[in-house]
Formats: structure tokens, sequence, C-alpha cells
């Protein structure tokens, strides 16, 4: 047996897993001196682990140690998204490091949001149900020391509480659902468990529980009443992270097992998808209309959001996951572009977090103003910036398979969106404000990662017109 020719399909993990080793041995034996260099030196190693890993060395799928790890190059794809959304939010996260309270703990910071990623990743490429759920508690666990991770704050413990708990009875219900799938079709190998599904009561009660789980992690509704909460209470560089790159690795496993798995019961499932569609983009747009928190605010966008995806999910098409997969890059840029604003303003002005803090932030800033109302832009879906080009294509691939009702609903769902975003660039642009944000100057990280965010919003948007020429699905999943 040639374990080389095996691992090579994990050199994600592997190398992932060296990062992680890396950053742990670091924190241990660099004094205080070396610690001034912690941020470049997690940077740097993160931005060479994207380079050595962004293009696939393998072009076939491949499945190894008996199925339970499945690589293929769009499975790698959505990993290299997942380090270049984490080195954004590395990116972010220095100023705030580099406080008092927060300084002595940031080895900490580096190794979980590592462990997450490394655990997101083995979500990905899971072939088999308990490598999945290996994946899943690898990434949950840690992400839960994350948001409590301002412990000497009151509202990052109850947020952190509140996660863990909820992560807790999500995780129950869906290895309750997994166990019923495995007393019914008799393996827990995703290819050979399709043979055994045949949409008994038993079973749509396991897609049930199972999806349940997924639904958590997504922030569906109604899945989703921890979230605002949470991302309120978290720190801000953490709760950008659980926004976007934990939604995207969800998103794709849930995509996958469908319709690997589940593909029997597709009329079931397309179903429950439909019904919790509707009511993630239009709660969470309607939710979204009365926050004067930017951080609950862009919570209930992010469960609107999800919703968006999931049209993605439900057409069960190769085109399906290319829109899938391209929607998740282009949120990923816009909404941590909006974070960034977000973070920057509150580590520097105090922990102005309120929509009225805003009021006349482009007299005093409006470098940030532009780059927020761009991103909000973007995730509103005006064009011709990148989001109007993914909300199109994900609209595309679900009524090509005949959900036009439910398409016409997201899109006056998006009407609504357009608004409440427009509410906040109305505050920074036209609202008066006599004690405004004071004009300061952002660190050179984040000026870097508004910069990229920036960069992917405007490009993406003009390199959308040959996107509908390219087919993901073609590499494998």
């Amino acid at each position: 047996m040639d374990y080389s020719a095996i691992f090579s399909y994990m050199y994600t993990e592997i190398a992932l897993i060296g990062v992680t080793v890396a950053a742990l041995l670091y924190d241990l034996a660099a004094g205080k001196r070396g610690r001034r260099h912690f941020h470049g030196v997690m940077c740097t190693l993160l931005l060479l682990f994207i380079c050595a890993t962004v293009f696939p060395y393998h072009k076939e799928t491949a499945e190894i140690f008996g199925g339970m790890y499945v690589y293929s190059p769009i499975a790698g794809i959505v990993k290299s998204l997942l380090a270049i959304g984490t080195l954004i939010v590395f990116l972010q996260a220095d100023k705030w490091l580099g406080q008092a309270d927060t300084e002595i703990k940031r080895g900490e910071f580096y190794v979980l949001t590592l462990s997450t990623l490394i655990g997101m990743d083995f979500m990905v490429s899971a072939g088999h149900f308990m490598m999945f759920f290996i994946g899943l508690e690898l990434a949950s666990v840690p992400m839960a020391c994350l948001v409590a991770f301002d412990k000497y704050k009151h509202n990052s413990a109850e947020a952190g509480a509140k996660f863990i708990l909820s992560a807790l009875f999500a995780s129950g219900l869906m290895l309750y659902g997994i166990s019923f799938l495995y007393g019914t079709a008799g393996t827990l190998y995703f290819d050979d468990m399709t043979a055994g599904i045949d949409g008994s009561a038993l079973q749509i009660l396991a897609l049930a529980f199972f999806f349940t789980g997924l639904g958590f992690k997504l922030s569906l509704v109604p899945f989703h009443l921890w979230t605002a909460d949470t991302y309120e209470g978290a720190p801000t560089t953490v709760t950008s992270y659980l926004s976007v790159v934990s939604k995207a690795a969800a998103a794709f496993s849930l995509m996958v097992i469908l319709v690997k798995v589940f593909a029997p019961m597709t009329e079931y499932w397309q179903t429950l998808l439909w019904t919790v569609i509707v009511l993630s983009i239009t709660i969470g747009n309607l939710f979204a209309l009365r926050q004067k928190n930017l951080k609950r605010f862009m919570a209930f966008s992010s469960i609107s959001q999800a919703g968006y995806i999931m049209l993605a999910v439900i057409s069960g098409t190769p085109y399906g996951m290319t829109t899938l997969v391209f929607y998740v890059l282009v949120y990923m840029v816009a909404n941590l572009a909006a974070f960034g604003v977000i973070n920057t303003i509150e580590q520097n002005c105090g922990g102005k977090i309120g929509m009225d803090d805003y009021n006349g932030l482009y007299k005093t800033n409006p470098k940030l103003a532009v780059v927020m109302t761009l991103a909000l832009f973007s995730l509103a879906g005006i064009p011709p910036f990148a989001g109007f080009f993914s909300k199109f294509f994900i609209f595309a691939a679900a009524f090509e398979q005949g959900f036009h009702v439910l398409v016409f609903i997201a899109l006056i769902n998006t009407v609504i969106s357009l608004y409440y975003y427009l509410l906040i660039v109305k505050a920074m642009f036209i609202n008066k404000n006599d004690t405004p944000v004071a004009t300061f100057r952002s660190d050179g990280s984040t000026r870097l990662s508004l910069l990229l965010c920036l960069a992917g919003i405007i490009v993406l948007g003009l390199a959308s017109c040959i996107f509908d020429g390219i087919n993901l699905y073609s590499f494998g999943i």
C-alpha cells in the first residue's frame, strides 16, 4: 500500500495541521518580543498554505480509508475559499488582539480558529457520516471557545453559553437521525446508503433530525434563535468568521449529502427546503428592519442570506453546485468587508456599533463609508456589483428546476433587503450627527483586508459575465 499516494489526497488537511502545530509551538516558544510578530507570522503561514493548496494536485475524484474520506477537486476549491476567508479574518483581528486583555491570548485565537478550519475541511471531504460528524464537532467546539473569547465581558460569556448549548442540542438531534439512517440502511457510507433509502417514515424522521444539525450551523429558520444574541455578544472578528466561513462549509456539505445520500427522497427534502427558504428569507428580512444594533442587524441579514444560499441547494443540479460556490465566494468578500468596517470603528471609537453612530460617517471617514456602501450594495444585489450576479445565478438554478413561486418570493424579499441595507447608506451619507464618529486611520492589516474585499466585490462583478459558462461540478464532487 502506497501511503504517500494515499495521504497526497489529504494534502490540505495535513498542511493545515502543520500550520496549526507551528502556531502552537510559536506561542509556547516565543517570548514577549516574539509575540509582537505573531500576527505577521500567522498571516504569512496561512498565505503560504493558500498558495500551496489553491490549485488541486489531483484532477480526479478518489476515495481513501475505505471511502470515509472523499477527495474531489471542487472540494479543494471550497477549502481554498474557507482558507482565504480565514486569512481576511486574521488580518482584521490584529487591532483587537493587540489590546491588553487579549494580547496574551493571541496564540489561543489562532490555534482555535485553525482547529475549526480543519474540522470544516473534514466535513467537506467526508464520505462517511462518522467522519462528517467528527468534522462537525471539531468545527463547533472550538468555535464556542472563540465566541466566549472575551470571557471577562458578560455579553461574550453569555453568547458562548447560548452557542454551545444550541450546538449541543442540534448535534444530539443530528446524531439521533444518523442512527435512524444506520438502522434502516445498514451502513454509514454515503455511496452505499443510497441503495437502502426508500423514503420510509423512519427515514423521513431521520432526514428532519439530520437537517436540524446543519440548519443550526446555517442559522436557518426555525433553528436561528441563537444567532442574534451570539453575533452581538461575540467579538466582532469572531462574528464575521462565524457568519461566513462556517456557513460556507455547512452549505456545501448539506448539498453533497442531500444529493448523494437522500437522492431517492428528493421530493421530501425539496419540500422541506422550500418551506425553510421562505421562512428564512422572510423572517430574516423582517427582523432586520427592526434592528438598531449593527451586529444584530448583520445577524438577521445572514439568516436571510442563508436562505438565498439554499436556493442553490434546492436545485440539486450541477449548475446549482456551481452557483452555490460562486455565491459563497461573493457573500464572503461582501460580508467580511461590512464586518471589517464595523470592527475597525468599534476598536477605534469606543465600541460604537449602533446604527445611529454611523450618522454622518461619510464626512469624517469617507473611505470607510464607501467600502461599507459597496459591501451593502453587493449584499443587496445591486448591479453591477458581484452580489447581483450571484443572486441572479442562484435564482436561475432554482427557476430551471421549476421552483417559480419560490424564486418570485425570493425576488420580493430582495426588494425588502434593499430597503434596510439602504437605511445604513442613508445614515452614513445623509443623516446629520452632532457627535459623529471621529476621524481616524485604521491599522495596516485592516486596510489590506478591506482592500482585498473591495477588489473581490468589483472584480467578481466584472468577471461574472464569464461565470455562466463555467461548471465547477465538472471537477467532480
